[in-house]
């Protein structure tokens, strides 16, 4: 499989890492969009976006949500911060391989646009 996120995983492709379970792995983000922007994958190539989570690997996407919060205390956000998806290419996602962007570090702006 040639996916980026799988890849880095590995360690073939390297990152700055934040956090580390047996079935989560969160990294910063090469083009943060937030002082804090961490993205946070599970380990395993389950799913491309929200569109595909089912019966059998949401235990998978509880386990990241599980983790968000020692993934953001351990980035340094103290005050709140937002969790996104972009699930398909009018949402612009670029790597399929489901992800959540954590992003923090400042007073985000209230709408989403």
């Amino acid at each position: 499989m040639d996916c980026l996120f799988c890849k880095i995983v590995s360690g073939e492709i390297p990152s700055k890492k934040v956090y580390e379970d047996e079935s989560v792995y969160a990294f910063y983000d090469i083009n943060p969009q937030a002082p804090v922007h961490v993205v946070v994958i599970p380990k395993e190539h389950i799913a491309a976006c929200a569109d595909d989570i089912n019966g059998t690997n949401s235990m998978v996407i509880a386990k990241l949500f599980e983790a968000i919060p020692a993934i953001a205390s351990a980035a340094g956000i103290t005050n709140g911060y937002r969790i996104v998806n972009n699930c398909g290419d009018d949402a612009c996602q670029s790597v399929k391989h489901i992800h959540f962007h954590v992003l923090g570090g400042q007073k985000l702006s209230e709408t989403m646009a």
